[in-house]
């Protein structure tokens, strides 16, 4: 394996960020006699950087989903966008970020996971006493949940789906903020374990209640684990982690009470959401990305996301309004939804359809209306699976995980390959395809040496 070093415009994005995040904190603005040592001195020094929205929360890749079926672009729409975004949205081998640029999603990925190892390394030097102890560990765990999230979420788009043994890459992993140090490229093994350590570590620092869903708490820990172990197939440990979750944070949004007819009926930091987080991608604009017709199809009426998430156009065509932000942004937090469905898939994987298909309703009394919803039932273990797949598409569209539902369902043998035409051109992207690891930014694996991913 080779080394990686960060790339210099890279740390610059980082350093800005870190400076940009603590102008209340006297202590950090103090002068000192070289400036090279101004570094955050106290404990909310470094809870100001975590609340750093901008690194931390609002610029979640999203690559990932630009990739996937639930939308299209029309010729014109497509041929307007950046040559990196045409490239990307065809599923091109190579050249998918801007060159030099800081503002893609792998410096994203590597400035927020930049300040967790900045908080996690100073941390260790303040003292922990009875006073700071709640606060101290608050703390600690957050930068170990955020980085450990950050890797899953880059695994997600950089990464083929998950296999035991398997000898695909992963990540470079990160673990010290001193950027001099060159560190190797992981397997995906490595990288799964990473985020698990992480994950787990965080629980038993991380409050049962945060002040709010921008910063985590223990239900968003057992909400990660949940999300991580699905997407490796570990379908038990998904479960447990999920109810794990459902317990402490099981509320869901009742659409019988939103306004549909509303710009973006579903409100930011609504009661269901978990731990916020956004991206945003251009492509992704509900103004030119379209919704695919068999994709709106699914929805039944009486199904109140069929207008709670979609407008129609006037050209006859739907766009997506139903972002758990309220605004065009899209929501790529955790939310009790998703955790409803990941306990229904695991139990019915595990043999057990009436506890399957009782998450999965409960899930659905609130998202139908309440006069003509009538409960599903399943014969088995196996018809409650695909009733319970066919909702997890429903219910979580545009939230950043359809690239990696496609990844690990294909390791399953769903044989889900996509298409998309263009100017009468038609492109694929067949089942298990190696571009379903996206193309690491050229001009990292130019300065770096890192072995690209395998086209």
């Amino acid at each position: 394996m080779k080394y990686i070093k960060f790339l210099p415009q890279t740390l610059l994005c980082m350093a800005a960020a870190i400076a940009i995040s603590l102008p209340a904190c006297d202590s950090f603005l103090d002068e000192k006699p070289d400036k090279k040592l101004v570094v955050p001195s106290s404990l909310a020094d470094l809870q100001a950087m975590l609340d750093n929205y901008n690194t931390m929360s609002s610029n979640t890749p999203a690559s990932g989903e630009v990739s996937t079926d639930d939308y299209y672009l029309t010729d014109a729409d497509w041929a307007a966008r950046s040559e990196t975004d045409r490239r990307k949205y065809l599923w091109e081998k190579d050249n998918l970020f801007p060159t030099g640029d800081n503002g893609n999603d792998w410096s994203y990925s590597y400035s927020s996971t930049f300040t967790c190892n900045t908080v996690l390394n100073l941390i260790g030097d303040m003292e922990r006493n009875a006073a700071n102890a709640d606060v101290w560990d608050d703390i600690k765990g957050q930068a170990l949940f955020f980085r450990g999230m950050n890797y899953l979420s880059a695994a997600f788009i950089w990464c083929m789906a998950y296999q035991e043994g398997s000898p695909d890459p992963g990540l470079p992993i990160r673990l010290d903020p001193d950027f001099n140090l060159p560190s190797l490229r992981s397997s995906l093994e490595e990288t799964y374990a990473q985020v698990i350590k992480d994950a787990r570590a965080s629980l038993p620092l991380l409050p049962l209640k945060s002040v709010n869903a921008l910063r985590p708490s223990k239900a968003a820990a057992y909400a990660l684990l949940a999300r991580t172990y699905l997407s490796m197939r570990r379908y038990p440990e998904a479960g447990l982690y999920a109810d794990s979750c459902l317990q402490l944070s099981g509320t869901l949004l009742d659409f019988n009470t939103l306004n549909a007819s509303a710009s973006y009926p579903v409100k930011f930091l609504n009661a269901e959401v978990i731990l916020e987080r956004s991206g945003v991608a251009t492509p992704l604009n509900p103004s030119r990305a379209k919704i695919d017709s068999s994709l709106y199809l699914l929805y039944r009426d009486g199904d109140l996301r069929k207008t709670v998430f979609f407008k129609r156009n006037s050209n006859g065509t739907y766009a997506f309004k139903g972002s758990f932000e309220g605004s065009q942004a899209l929501f790529t937090g955790f939310a009790a939804g998703e955790m409803y469905l990941i306990r229904a898939e695991a139990a019915a994987r595990q043999g057990d359809p009436q506890a399957a298909m009782a998450s999965l309703n409960t899930l659905l009394a609130k998202r139908w209306n309440k006069n003509s919803f009538v409960p599903l039932s399943a014969a088995g273990s196996g018809e409650a699976l695909q009733l319970i797949l066919l909702e997890r598409r429903k219910e979580l569209v545009m939230r950043g995980l359809r690239w990696m539902d496609i990844k690990r369902l294909n390791r399953e043998g769903a044989g889900i390959s996509l298409q998309r035409k263009i100017n009468g051109q038609l492109y694929t992207l067949p089942a298990g395809d190696p571009r379903f690891a996206l193309p690491i930014p050229e001009d990292v694996i130019a300065l770096s040496g890192m072995p690209q991913n395998p086209r």
